[in-house]
């Protein structure tokens, strides 16, 4: 298969920023409305009266909803990506303001559901927008700003949701997110202009779309991939509050400041994918971050035994998985050209169903062993993600 096809003339470059910038911020609202559950549930809790394992429940429905990406790809292929991303901010925008309006639980669910719904339909037809308006050779950059909203979440988004709750009340973050959101629909509206379908794009109904996905093997690796990566990414996100709380006895405060060293090295590995991938190549730098992801699981075990120590370790293991799993997403565009809405959004339940994994495994493992057995595991995920790489992806690079 051929890299150099591209099915529409890209815009002026100046046109295709245009249309990214308020992209990106919608992309913000939406990573922000989801992580601000992990970080602020006892706020939410208190505020709605609920015990924090009603909290812990939304971010479980927030995750599942991601299963329902599949089945928008192919509409995304036949009616434009234009339409499914405005359908999805619709539907954040809608959630976030009905929260901060009515603050009642069952609203709540509701609203999660649908920021979970959103980020799983508008994500995907972003990246195949990009992949079908920006040539292959410049795509690791265009797809590397793209990204660079997740780390911004983390160092920018939460800490003002922290403000707004501390200064105005816990509704507010829901408010405000809300009408961004509806601004950045309202330009997207603008900016972006009706697809106008390409001939060579191949739009299909759900089944035929899952059947010639499911044809390709290069599709199969790629989602084989990616759940791995982010299986074994979360086998250790979801103990390392734990493992440095009892190893370092750090304080609430102090974890949540920890997460400002995760979201600096998701920005430098976003910011690597943008300014290298594309000249060293899209597929080595996959393997090069990816080998280096595995060896940085299996040396934090050996090298945290100080605080700093630890988390120059979990910075480099969040700089190199997020170096990786950004980059692949230049390479996936390009593997169904056709369907390119199809790829990405099966490949994001993909990402969604091994976060899951990772999850439950993480802390079984985590009570039979503790960081080494985490580590372990982690490592060996990444090792097979590697090899549908380097086996799986070779043969469609020739």
């Amino acid at each position: 298969m051929s890299h150099s096809s591209n099915l529409s003339p890209p815009p002026p470059r100046r046109g295709l920023a245009l249309q990214l910038g308020p992209a990106m911020v919608a992309r913000l609202v939406l990573n922000t409305s989801r992580r601000m559950f992990y970080i602020f549930a006892p706020a939410f809790g208190r505020g709605l009266g609920v015990p924090l394992t009603s909290i812990t429940s939304l971010i479980a429905i927030n995750q599942a909803s991601g299963i329902l990406g599949p089945l928008f790809g192919p509409l995304g292929d036949r009616w434009g990506y234009r339409l499914m991303m405005l359908l999805g901010l619709s539907a954040a925008s809608v959630g976030l303001l009905a929260a901060g309006v009515l603050p009642f639980y069952a609203v709540m669910v509701i609203a999660v559901f649908l920021i979970g719904f959103a980020k799983s339909v508008f994500d995907p037809a972003l990246q195949a927008y990009v992949g079908e308006q920006v040539p292959y050779h410049r795509r690791g950059l265009v797809m590397g700003l793209i990204e660079l909203p997740w780390a911004g979440s983390a160092l920018v988004g939460i800490p003002l949701v922290g403000l707004l709750i501390s200064r105005i009340g816990w509704q507010s973050p829901f408010l405000v997110l809300g009408a961004v959101g509806l601004l950045c629909l309202i330009m997207i509206g603008l900016l972006i202009p009706s697809d106008a379908q390409p001939q060579q794009r191949q739009p299909a109904g759900i089944r035929q779309a899952w059947r010639q996905l499911a044809q390709e093997p290069a599709a199969l690796t790629a989602l084989a991939f990616t759940f791995l990566m982010t299986a074994a990414n979360d086998t250790l996100f979801v103990v390392y509050g734990v493992w440095l709380e009892s190893a370092f006895g750090l304080t609430v405060v102090a974890l949540g400041a920890s997460t400002i060293v995760i979201g600096v090295a998701e920005l430098l590995g976003e910011g690597l994918t943008l300014s290298i991938a594309d000249r060293v190549g899209l597929w080595r730098s996959v393997v090069f971050g990816l080998a280096l992801t595995g060896l940085s699981y299996l040396l934090l075990p050996v090298v945290a035994h100080t605080l700093p120590l630890a988390l120059v370790g979990l910075f480099l293991i969040f700089v190199t998985f997020e170096f990786s799993i950004v980059t692949s997403f230049s390479i996936f565009t390009e593997i169904l050209p056709g369907a390119r809405g199809t790829m990405m959004a099966t490949n994001m339940a993909a990402a969604s169903m091994g976060r899951m994994v990772g999850a439950l495994v993480g802390g079984l493992v985590w009570m039979v062993g503790g960081l080494q057995a985490v580590s372990l595991v982690a490592a060996g995920a990444s090792g097979l993600a590697l090899v549908c790489m380097v086996w799986g992806l070779r043969a469609w690079r020739s």
